[in-house]
């Protein structure tokens, strides 16, 4: 079996560069699955500890980022409501790469083209790490909630 190459990417630049600990995990990518189900397996991990970054755009307020466990998908008005818009719907696929600079399967919370307000949910909390892509497919970052909530100054996404 190949072993899997580790590709410094520029969020582990910057986690780096800022003294956080945290983990480059690879892992095999299946191009016809980008799921995060897919990921855990593939990471041998619970798929609530694997946490997929999700951008979507208020009608108020622009661009935000929700960052949420596998297994769960965004309940809009929520969304919506911490966020301080009336209605949100998740960014449309096409503009992910010019927003944020990176592509579906491979979204980091860290390192965005810009500083987007993010909420991270509150399970994240429960764990002593979790994993966030590393801005590419095929590599995860496993990070300690509360270091990756300090360095994106995010805040905590309420149930």
């Amino acid at each position: 079996m190949a072993e899997l190459r580790i590709q410094k990417t520029n969020a582990a630049r910057l986690l780096e560069a800022a003294g956080i600990p945290f983990r480059l995990i690879p892992y095999r990518v299946d191009e016809s699955n980008l799921a995060a189900d897919h990921v855990a397996a593939e990471l041998g991990e619970p798929i609530e500890q694997v946490f997929k970054t999700l951008v979507l755009r208020g009608d108020r307020n622009g661009l935000f980022v929700c960052v949420m466990p596998g297994d769960m998908e965004v309940d809009l008005r929520v969304a919506a409501r911490i966020s301080g818009n009336k209605s949100c719907a998740m960014l449309h696929m096409k503009e992910l790469l010019p927003e944020t600079g990176y592509i579906r399967g491979g979204c980091s919370p860290i390192g965005m083209k810009k500083p987007l307000p993010t909420y991270i949910y509150e399970s994240a909390f429960l764990y002593d790490y979790i994993y966030v892509s590393a801005g590419i497919r095929g590599l995860q970052i496993q990070i300690s909630p509360e270091d990756l909530r300090r360095f994106i100054a995010a805040d905590i996404y309420p149930l």
